[in-house]
């Protein structure tokens, strides 16, 4: 269960007294997460999610994520809304860590994307964006390209392990991205972790987008870039072309890419594979013993960077220029 700091009975009843979401029924640790400890409260008025941010979360970040999801819910996105204690507050502290409480989405996230998910998350991904267009606070992205070198570096030397040969491809890669990397695209907020685990549906139909506490703001495009790593490959590591086009011309129907976008779409993809690359090889190198949660394999990036890079427009991805 990623449930990493336990809340004792005495001080979750005075922390929820601070709020009118009516009296406790149940309180259930959420095994789902790896950055934060989740918990579901049911109590007389409904459900709700708690989250304690852990160490990996900035607390100076927590007004940008939560003022994010309250604007983006007054702007119709389906997603988590922060709720607000008697004193006008959404963040307070428990545990010893900073704490919110936020309303409970319905929903299941679907383990094999189909491409009808993959179009409705297109839509959806497009509307935040869109919604975000006049949020006032900003956060810069800590895992763009100039962040990725010193994930590296702090795991380079042991890449081998995980695979023969890794360091010196990641280091080529690395260099190729950083000196080739698109610095003039249209900007925003973006999601940055929208994987099938932060998409839920109810049935057919998508209900509500969560887990905000990567998003940032960047390159529009890079966000759907991201999505086409984290929906568009199957488990034997193929890419899925039919999902790819239900995902981009979903997205390009709401809010048009434009030329600049499209041409640099092959390239975000391939950088968007070395993000989560390094990041899982980090963790997977430095996981410790005992851990609640188990480290991602790496190298399915590696076979998705690999594919990125053989990719020269953005038909690949099944757009048209």
């Amino acid at each position: 269960m990623a449930v990493y700091t336990e809340v004792a009975d005495e001080e979750l009843e005075a922390f929820l007294a601070a709020y009118d979401i009516g009296e406790l029924r149940a309180c259930k640790g959420i095994a789902e997460g790896v950055e934060n400890s989740n918990f579901l409260l049911h109590t007389t008025m409904g459900s709700y999610l708690l989250t304690l941010y852990e160490k990996r979360v900035a607390r100076n970040d927590l007004p940008f994520f939560l003022g994010l999801m309250n604007h983006l819910a007054a702007k119709g996105i389906h997603c988590p809304v922060p709720i607000r204690s008697r004193k006008g507050e959404m963040l307070g502290e428990l545990a010893g860590r900073p704490a919110a409480i936020v309303s409970f989405l319905e929903g299941l996230s679907v383990r094999r994307p189909q491409p009808k998910h993959c179009a409705q998350l297109g839509e959806g991904l497009a509307q935040l964006h869109l919604a975000g267009r006049d949020f006032p606070l900003r956060r810069a992205n800590a895992l763009t390209v100039t962040g990725w070198r010193p994930l590296f570096e702090a795991c380079g030397a042991r890449a081998d392990e995980v695979s023969s040969g890794l360091a010196a491809e990641l280091g080529v890669e690395l260099a190729f991205l950083e000196a080739n990397w698109p610095r003039d695209l249209a900007q925003g907020v973006i999601h940055a972790d929208l994987f099938p685990d932060n998409v839920f549906f109810i049935g057919e139909k998508l209900s509500g987008l969560i887990d905000f506490y990567f998003a940032c703001n960047d390159a529009l495009a890079y966000d759907l870039a991201i999505c086409l790593n984290a929906w568009c490959f199957e488990a034997d590591g193929s890419f899925n072309i039919t999902k790819a086009r239900a995902l981009t011309q979903s997205y390009n129907a709401v809010r048009p890419l434009d030329a600049a976008e499209l041409a640099a779409l092959p390239l975000l993809a391939r950088g968007s594979a070395m993000r989560f690359l390094l990041t899982r090889l980090y963790d997977w190198l430095n996981h410790p013993e005992g851990a609640l949660v188990k480290p991602k394999n790496p190298l399915e990036y590696l076979r998705r960077l690999r594919f990125h890079r053989g990719v020269a427009s953005p038909d690949a991805y099944g757009l048209d220029r």
